[in-house]
């Protein structure tokens, strides 16, 4: 009897567990339970079965014996199956009724696009409490399916799956408390606010790299939708407003903002763009993942009085008048130049004279090495010399010894001298050479 292509080329969750996990693999049995086989089962004696179960990447399109399933994974509360072949609900479905433990279900990057899950069939989910449907182009109704039937699910990730809309359900979840829907096509804000309708309790929206442009609901719409929202991401999204900054404050539990990326941030300087943001969000306590401390917040609101407080009347922002309530209206901080200072001197050695430049912040081993270059001396050693021109009467020269020591410690002045003479060895070094 001849066998089909399809079933030479099925491979089951079956077959890669008792691969993957066989004794030979683990001749300590560390960190994973013993589960001995059914008998009869084409699983060989027993099996190290993993409370974290990971046959990521292995081709698996099948499920295989249900009775070997429940068998070996009584134990097993994660199980991640990305990067396989199933592309038939009724197959997963079978795998997961027979892991009395799920808690955890990776299903990310399994050719899911047009399979349409049956509601009879989403029971099998009800335990599972974190869901990740990474890059598997699952439609809206499907996910809207398995939400209505996980009645403790708590986080559920849609990365990369090409949506630019949002179907809504007719029965929200109100277990769910993290969507990360980052790298899809979303761009509008009447699509993102659905968000709040289907996921009540939602508290950690992670939104990165997709294309939505505002903030656009009122502040009584907000709170309504978001009531319980304490972090947003909106990385590299289209936000250009600083209304669409302020609006954040209206999320009346937000704590956590994320917004590096966005075309309103392009012009400023990294200290500018973290000052801004700071002092418009007096709420938020991680911004940009960095916690801010009472002593960056009142550095940002000041830097922001600062900011516009040469701007026209009409185009000052709100939070400007209630930042002059707190602070009154500052006066500019003084310039201050930091750039490196320099002296002219003159530098001797016996008869010649060359004028340098003399940047006092360097020390004394970086102007000796200089010097070398700059008359072409030997690499034997040197001694400097500095010469204060007004006080060498009184003082005469002070050698320049300590290699680490800052120029600008010394004092020098315009027009004062350095030295340069051949350091001599010592009679008792060259009587020790005889």
């Amino acid at each position: 009897m001849e066998t089909s292509s399809d079933e030479e080329q099925s491979r089951t969750f079956v077959q890669v567990l008792s691969e993957k996990y066989s004794p030979e693999n683990f001749p300590y049995g560390q960190g994973v339970m013993v589960m001995p086989s059914l008998p009869g089962s084409p699983v060989r004696d027993r099996l190290y079965v993993p409370c974290s179960l990971v046959l990521s990447g292995s081709g698996i399109n099948k499920a295989g014996d249900r009775s070997d399933i429940a068998a070996f994974c009584v134990h097993v509360a994660e199980l991640d199956l990305s990067q396989n072949q199933l592309k038939d609900w009724e197959e997963i479905c079978a795998i997961v009724s027979n892991i009395p433990h799920l808690d955890f279900l990776n299903l990310s990057m399994n050719p899911l696009m047009g399979v349409q899950l049956e509601p009879c069939m989403a029971e099998v989910f009800s335990r599972v409490r974190q869901l990740v449907l990474i890059n598997t182009h699952i439609s809206w109704d499907t996910v809207h399916t398995l939400t209505k039937h996980t009645p403790e699910l708590e986080e559920l990730f849609l990365c990369l799956n090409g949506f630019n809309t949002v179907s809504e359900s007719q029965t929200c979840c109100p277990s769910l408390r993290l969507l990360q829907i980052t790298d899809n096509q979303l761009q509008e804000w009447k699509e993102v606010r659905k968000f709040g309708r289907i996921y009540p309790s939602l508290n950690t929206l992670v939104l990165a790299n997709n294309s939505v442009d505002c903030v656009g609901d009122s502040p009584e719409t907000l709170q309504r939708l978001f009531p319980n929202l304490r972090s947003i991401n909106l990385n590299n999204s289209g936000l250009s407003k600083w209304t669409d900054i302020e609006r954040l404050n209206f999320f009346p539990k937000l704590k956590e903002v994320k917004v590096k990326g966005i075309p309103l941030l392009k012009t400023y300087t990294d200290q500018e763009r973290c000052s801004l943001l700071l002092a418009q969000l007096p709420s938020v306590v991680l911004l940009n993942g960095s916690t801010v401390s009472h002593g960056d917040r009142e550095d940002a609101e000041r830097f922001f009085i600062r900011h516009y407080q040469d701007c026209p009347k009409q185009e000052l922002p709100e939070r400007y008048h209630v930042l002059v309530s707190k602070y009154g209206r500052l006066a500019p901080l003084a310039e201050v130049d930091l750039s490196p200072r320099s002296t002219m001197v003159d530098v001797r050695w016996g008869e010649k004279v060359e004028a340098m430049s003399l940047h006092l912040e360097q020390t004394v081993a970086e102007l000796r090495k200089h010097i070398r270059a700059l008359l072409q001396l030997p690499h034997h050693g040197i001694r400097l010399f500095y010469i204060n021109r007004e006080m060498c009467s009184v003082l005469g020269p002070e050698e320049l010894k300590c290699g680490t020591r800052a120029l600008h410690s010394y004092r020098i002045q315009d027009g004062d001298e350095i030295l340069v003479v051949p350091k001599v060895k010592s009679r008792s070094s060259s009587s020790s050479g005889l």
